[in-house]
């Protein structure tokens, strides 16, 4: 077994329950995403990485009047569809997830972005960045419009837009670990590589398994194809964001190990990572929540953010909460019964044959559609990936390294006070 880097945990007893797995856990964490990483690290002709990028994915590699090595080699790489990509699978995947975009929406931010919180090692590009603290509106928005592009039928198709924004994703990753190498203040000893390929993994595991279990205790129940079908979706934005073939989970137990290990290995959370827990819960989910709640504004604010926190405890865990400092109440008890009932509600809905059953679906892409449209005018998000707010589009890079870009017509209350 190569070097660990000091900082994590259990090494020997990750080894000792996992066997090879946990032996590849604890050496990829000095394994980033060499192709995109070479990317990052070049100059290219025709104009900024970005720029450049954006038009190979639109009209392909042969487009540009002059290419460098490495942008061939990362484009060889993603025109290289593997043979196990089923479309079908993911399309069946995306009408399985929208139907349910609601409790998605919930759990990805009050499950798997708090159980990702747990981990200060993982955590720290996204705490020395600070756009999250600093902006979860904007930064959530970002990340839903990414997924929304994912969860369309054919959007990770090669000329799909599920594609091209998970690549963008993926040198987005790459751009921020430039960032901290240049930085000069990573300790790689202490924490291994930037954005490292086990991280990587467990981000695939936040939209896999961890969401489909907190969606389990909310009530939703899908059926053992549609979860082989979401598990398939997920394992191919692994791929295309860069995922080592040896950590890309595959199925259900991949998720969960990646799960596991992480927890593991985690020396636990840090003073950034509460900051992150509260200003994503008050500045972003609990006023979101809040929308949707009769009753004056006040009493919603309150109530909202009451239920936000016990959602998390809920979902991760007294233990794990208490670490993050999120606070104790009653509400926790009376969330984590009501799966059940609303089980049968949920079934309740699949009744009616498999006419309704598309019309249910086509309905729930145009309010999500609608819903996105609604997110980034209310929090005056004018971009798509933070790849093409107004500070990077001059570098080719996005604005990692500073205050995040300001983009047209947001009110400055949004950036003066400044993670994936």
């Amino acid at each position: 077994m190569e070097r660990i880097p000091t900082d994590l945990v259990n090494p020997d007893l990750a080894v000792q329950r996992y066997g090879k797995a946990g032996r590849v856990w604890l050496d990829q964490m000095w394994l980033a995403d060499p192709l995109a990483d070479a990317v990052a690290a070049d100059s290219h002709p025709g104009g900024s990485t970005t720029s450049v990028l954006r038009q190979a994915l639109a009209a392909g590699i042969s487009s540009l009047d002059e290419s460098t090595e490495s942008m061939r080699a990362l484009f060889a790489f993603l025109d290289d569809e593997p043979d196990w990509v089923d479309h079908d699978r993911m399309a069946r995947a995306a009408d399985a997830l929208i139907v349910n975009t609601a409790p998605l929406g919930i759990v990805l931010g009050a499950a798997s972005l708090v159980r990702g919180a747990g981990n200060t090692i993982a955590a720290k590009p996204l705490a020395i960045t600070g756009r999250y603290v600093s902006q979860p509106a904007m930064r959530s928005v970002e990340v839903g419009e990414w997924l929304s592009q994912v969860i369309t039928p054919g959007g990770m198709r090669r000329d799909g837009d599920g594609f091209a924004y998970t690549v963008r994703v993926r040198m987005i990753h790459a751009h921020v670990r430039r960032m901290l190498w240049e930085r000069g203040d990573w300790d790689e000893n202490a924490w291994g590589v930037p954005i490292p390929q086990p991280y990587m993994a467990f981000t695939v595991a936040e939209f896999g398994h961890i969401a489909i279990d907190a969606m389990h205790t909310l009530g939703v129940r899908f059926t053992d194809r549609e979860l082989d079908d979401i598990y398939h979706l997920w394992r191919y934005v692994g791929h295309v964001v860069g995922m080592s073939p040896e950590l890309n989970p595959r199925c259900e137990a991949d998720h969960v190990r990646i799960e596991e290990l992480y927890r593991l290995t985690s020396p636990g959370p840090g003073h950034d990572d509460h900051d992150f827990v509260v200003a994503l819960t008050e500045d972003y989910l609990a006023p979101e929540l809040a929308n949707v709640l009769p009753g004056p504004r006040i009493l919603r604010d309150r109530l909202a953010t009451n239920l936000m926190y016990g959602l998390q405890r809920v979902f991760v865990g007294d233990h794990d909460a208490d670490a993050l400092g999120i606070p104790d109440g009653r509400v926790k008890h009376v969330l984590g019964r009501i799966g059940p009932v609303l089980a049968l509600a949920g079934s309740a809905q699949r009744v009616g044959g498999a006419r309704r059953a598309r019309r249910r679906v086509e309905k729930a892409y145009r309010v999500r559609d609608a819903e996105m449209a609604r997110m980034r005018d209310d929090y005056r998000v004018t971009h798509g990936l933070v790849d093409a707010a107004a500070a990077s589009a001059s570098s080719g890079r996005p604005p990692v390294d500073g205050p995040p870009a300001q983009p047209p017509n947001a009110p400055a209350a949004v950036t003066s006070s400044v993670r994936q």
